[in-house]
């Protein structure tokens, strides 16, 4: 397959995000991952629409998994017994006095965002995509950009899942802190979540500029300016030229947040019509960019809430790098240009600030990832992960848990240390049985 007919199965898919696969590409007779490349262990799906369902599901199963809007490129969803879906929780309870809004676990970020600006409401962070449930990615540490905002998991107050056992668990940030922070990004190893309680804020309007060719030496001499202009700030580059092809800038338009938009930044040049991530695709399905205002959830995700995706082929992998380290792991990875070049979609690099919760690669750690979509030849992707995966070692950089990694559990531990330990206990304490687990846990996390 020639890179333009990759470029066209892109065009309806670059947002989506790729540790191990299955690995063919799944046939139609499977339950399937959204990029199809995941064909599920079971066809035994089942769907639940409120908490006594939920529970009584639960206590049925010996071993199962949650499945979610399918987004993951792996197999951490993954059940060889059932399945179950809680789609049909789409319940939106906003509560003004307290500033929080509590969602069925079936709500994704696409429905609830327009409810809250209706109401006044926002929330501090979006991801790229918004077609994604809050909480699958709240599980597994989904982020946006911004070097202020903490990934989406840090707005979450409070959370409600059920245990192996059936029983309903309720945990909030004031009044149950340590199994809280271990809770939040559960990875589906607690229990199944039912709703979770979101912080808000006053809803608040946005511009998006873009900048072309970001010459890479200003990228490195300037990088904490750059990561500061905006309360949103992406860099999309392919590696190549040494250049950041283009610059993704999303700022408030509250007094003292506005960018300035000026005809060149750092030696990128103001775009003069709205583009695509890879610039040669069609930018129609992209939120609106040249300074126009618009509400927060329409700008800063890369991708329209109207807009639904098609499934496409693609890998993704990502990893997170202490902030202090960024440039040094970005131009680790550019020196690699030459073996990336040929199967790399597009790369993106963000910033996140730190956090407190247990399995989040920003733990105490001001993070900038590197985000790789790669073409779908996942022999070519397997040889590549750990030849970036040795660049990037000296920075003790984290995968994400959704995507395409090829680090050893070994290592893995090392680089999460003592709070994987902890995590384990806490997940021993609400699933003594092991009823949530599956390869994929079992090998990276409980091994």
């Amino acid at each position: 397959m020639n890179t333009r007919t990759f470029l066209k199965l892109a065009a309806a898919v670059m947002g989506s995000r790729f540790v191990a696969p299955m690995m063919a590409w799944a046939g139609a007779d499977k339950i399937t991952n959204w990029a199809g490349n995941i064909g599920y262990s079971t066809d035994r799906l089942e769907s639940s629409e409120s908490l006594e369902e939920v529970r009584a599901f639960v206590k049925k199963q010996s071993r199962m998994k949650v499945l979610g809007t399918r987004h993951c490129f792996n197999t951490i969803a993954d059940s060889r017994d059932y399945l179950l879906s809680l789609k049909p929780m789409e319940e939106v309870v906003v509560d003004n006095a307290a500033r929080t809004v509590t969602v069925g676990a079936g709500v994704t970020y696409g429905k609830l965002s327009p409810i809250l600006h209706d109401k006044g409401f926002a929330l501090h962070n979006l991801a790229s995509l918004p077609h994604i449930s809050v909480a699958g990615a709240c599980s597994t540490a989904t982020h946006g950009s911004g070097e202020k905002n903490g990934n989406l998991a840090t707005g979450v107050a409070a959370l409600e899942f059920v245990t192996a056992a059936g029983d309903v668990v309720k945990l909030s940030r004031e009044k149950d802190a340590a199994d809280f922070r271990g809770s939040v990004v559960g990875l589906g190893a607690l229990g199944v979540i039912t709703n979770i309680t979101l912080d808000v804020q006053p809803t608040f309007s946005m511009r998006q500029y873009v900048y072309e060719n970001l010459p890479l030496r200003q990228m490195a001499d300037h990088f904490d300016a750059i990561e500061a202009s905006a309360y949103s700030v992406s860099l999309f580059t392919d590696w190549q030229k040494q250049r950041v092809n283009e610059v993704w800038l999303k700022s408030r338009m509250e007094k003292g947040q506005a960018f300035d938009a000026k005809p060149e930044f750092y030696g990128a040049k103001l775009a003069t019509k709205n583009l695509h991530p890879i610039a040669e695709l069609s930018a129609e399905n992209c939120t609106e960019q040249m300074g126009v205002p618009g509400p927060w959830y329409d700008r800063l995700p890369h991708f329209r809430m109207g807009f639904t995706p098609s499934a496409g082929k693609e890998l993704q992998s990502e990893y997170f790098v202490p902030r202090e380290h960024a440039v040094e792991a970005i131009l680790a990875v550019e020196r690699l240009r030459d073996q990336i070049g040929p199967h790399l979609l597009i790369s993106e690099i963000r910033a996140i600030a730190a956090d407190d919760l247990l399995m989040s690669p920003c733990f105490k750690q001001d993070s900038v990832t590197l985000h790789f979509t790669w073409k779908p030849d996942w022999p070519a992707v397997r040889a590549l992960l750990p030849v970036i995966e040795k660049e990037l070692a000296p920075f003790k950089a984290r995968p994400h848990w959704g995507k395409l990694f090829a680090m050893s559990p070994a290592q893995l531990h090392l680089v999460y240390g003592e709070r994987l330990t902890e995590f384990v206990e806490l997940a021993n304490k609400f699933d003594p049985k092991s009823k949530f687990r599956n390869d994929f846990l079992n090998s990276n996390i409980f091994g």
